[in-house]
């Protein structure tokens, strides 16, 4: 039985450089390193397009905090509508990030002060991942990195029902902060949210909602995976975030009824697809590569070979 300590997991789409991403995130940040690998099979290639043995996911920690990375190919691009906040207690801490992170990136909105923080940037780094990096001064932090939503475009507007619906969806949740634009912040409409912070599962996310012209808005470069330990777990939140406009994809992706995608996976599968023995990762990929909603039932059968 696999053991779940963070139940949602940022997971991160990369063309080919996810090995190379996850050790330079750990090279960055502190109580960092670098976790379990999976490897592409024979199964698949015509959908993955990677030699058998190469490097499919790649684990890593920063800060504590558990993400994921995949050679995915030149599919999805990162952008902003997803980014990364990263809460310092030092001016020092600010600047020693900025370097790095922005280094063979560009800067969204330039480090210096402002009305919200005394240092402040945001910035792509060199995968074109967004990282907000603000100083906090004494402020107790309850976690370090917190994922960040902006909602733009036609979702603009949207950050509070997101917010409602995620925390109605999701264990140990709870909403917490909520900043509202006033009159005269135009373009962005009174009463919409300029910055919330939200618990979902016991781990801290944020969102936004940004009326400026911005020609980019959520995909699946970027999306939050749902581990769940049985398929009671997989239902339920397979039906709850496809409710209401949501987007069934394969593989356990979807998409939510705000363009948010998301996987909801079995803890198991990630320890099948680590087996030394070829042949099981083979049958265990056939079969979980022509699900939607993934089915553990199914995927136990293949895995011990069983028609």
């Amino acid at each position: 039985m696999a053991t779940i300590t963070q139940k949602i997991t940022p997971f991160l789409w990369f063309d080919r450089q996810a090995e190379e991403a996850a050790k330079f995130y750990t090279s960055v940040f502190k109580n960092s390193m670098v976790g379990r690998i999976t490897r592409a099979s024979k199964a698949g290639f015509e959908d993955h397009g990677l030699p058998e043995g190469t490097v499919m996911t790649i684990e890593f920690k920063i800060e504590g905090q558990r993400f994921i990375a995949l050679n995915g190919g030149p599919v999805f691009k990162f952008n902003p509508s997803i980014s990364f906040l990263v809460a310092c207690n030092t001016k020092e801490e600010v600047d020693g990030l900025w370097e790095k992170l922005s280094q063979g990136g560009s800067a969204l909105m330039e480090l210096g002060e402002y009305p919200f923080s005394e240092k402040y940037g945001w910035a792509q780094d060199r995968y074109g991942l967004s990282w907000q990096v603000m100083y906090i001064g004494i402020h107790e932090m309850k976690q370090k990195i917190t994922p960040t939503l902006m909602f733009v475009g036609e979702q603009c507007g949207k950050a509070e029902a997101a917010i409602n619906f995620y925390t109605s969806v999701f264990n140990n949740a709870e909403v917490g902060d909520i900043f509202h634009y006033g009159k005269g912040e135009e373009p962005d409409k009174e009463g919409s949210i300029k910055h919330a912070d939200f618990t979902l599962e016991n781990q801290g996310f944020a969102a936004m909602d940004s009326a400026r012209k911005h020609d980019f808005n959520f995909n699946e470069a970027i999306s939050l995976m749902v581990e769940c330990v049985n398929q009671e777990e997989i239902d339920y939140y397979w039906e709850k975030l496809t409710t209401d406009g949501g987007q069934e994809s394969v593989c356990g992706w979807l998409k939510d009824k705000f363009g948010v995608s998301w996987q909801v996976a079995p803890a198991i599968l990630l320890e099948m697809l680590r087996d030394r023995d070829k042949e099981k990762v083979e049958r265990v990929t056939n079969a979980f590569l022509k699900m939607k909603k993934f089915d553990i039932g199914e995927l136990k059968k293949a895995y011990g070979g069983n028609k």
